[in-house]
């Protein structure tokens, strides 16, 4: 389903601002919500992509860091093994060259060479805003080339 039928058809949806690139091969992409907020710090992100997926779309707080990637190649193979729809990310992602090899949705704000750190520091499963709106686990994200839409109940 595209985001801007999406939109015409359901008044209670919410958009993220227009700032995320692709980064996987899939563009659009869509299913229900699983949190993380973390800064400069992927360890949590590494034991979700390492889960069963079941089609559900992992949405990362990163607090907006350009300084550190919180999703490289490996990470990507192992979400895509794992059956996980997408990832995006409210910060950078590395190994570009690797995640458009995968067959996955990757949204984030830009690319960083330098890895994160490995504290087990960060929330799982928490509300997190990002681009202007608030994502709650279980929420229902949808993705393609006009941008990102979340609503809290399935869209049909």
């Amino acid at each position: 389903m595209k985001t801007a039928d999406i939109c015409d058809k359901h008044d209670h949806v919410e958009v993220l601002e227009p700032q995320f690139a692709d980064y996987g091969a899939v563009t659009e992409f869509h299913g229900q919500a699983v949190t993380i907020r973390a800064f400069e710090d992927n360890s949590l992100v590494r034991e979700a992509v390492a889960e069963p997926g079941e089609g559900k779309v992992l949405v990362v707080d990163g607090g907006a860091s350009m300084r550190r990637a919180m999703l490289g190649g490996n990470l990507a193979i192992k979400a895509e093994q794992n059956g996980w729809a997408g990832i995006i990310i409210n910060g950078c992602v590395r190994d570009s060259h690797e995640l458009i090899e995968t067959d996955i949705g990757i949204k984030a704000l830009g690319s960083a060479p330098r890895r994160t750190e490995k504290n087990n520091e960060g929330e799982r499963d928490v509300i997190i805003g990002i681009g202007g709106v608030k994502i709650a686990p279980g929420d229902w994200v949808y993705a393609d080339d006009d941008g990102i839409v979340v609503s809290r109940t399935k869209a049909h």
